[in-house]
């Protein structure tokens, strides 16, 4: 009985360790992209380019950015509101705008690429499963402090 329970105990650990890690990594990536789109909203001239700090105001300075509406946005909390129902329906609908918010996000970063002097269609690299993340690392770096 002391086996099993040390193994639970491991276990445990382990999913632990690993929650760690996720939470130290996806504040990386977060600090990571408010540098990155502080940075173009200086190079842009779009300001209060401190709005990147700030959880769902970093979209509308990045719709700013682009030169394009904010109000997709509004999909996005429509979108989480409706992937909370139970209802097959409901949730599908939600998952629905959850689609048009990932597009949305992918025309104001095409646009951003646009004005920064990079060809737009990179911004649709980031759509390919895993190269597209690592792509979007490189993407927002290339547009932040490169030339």
């Amino acid at each position: 009985m002391a086996v099993e329970g040390m193994g639970i105990e491991g276990l445990l650990a382990a999913f632990m360790a690993i929650f760690i890690i996720l939470i130290f990594v996806m504040i990386a990536v977060y600090i990571y992209f408010a540098l990155a789109l502080m940075k173009v909203a200086k190079r842009t001239q779009t300001k209060p380019a401190w709005l990147a700090w700030i959880p769902i105001a970093n979209l509308y300075l990045l719709s700013k950015v682009a030169k394009m509406h904010w109000w997709p946005i509004i999909i996005l909390f429509l979108a989480n509101i409706l992937a909370g129902f139970q209802n097959t329906i409901v949730s599908l609908i939600g998952s629905i705008f959850s689609l048009v918010f990932v597009i949305f996000v992918i025309i104001w970063t095409w646009k951003v690429c646009e004005i920064r002097g990079k060809p737009g269609w990179w911004a649709v690299i980031t759509i390919i499963p895993l190269f597209g993340w690592i792509w979007w690392f490189i993407l927002w770096g290339i547009l932040a402090w490169g030339e």
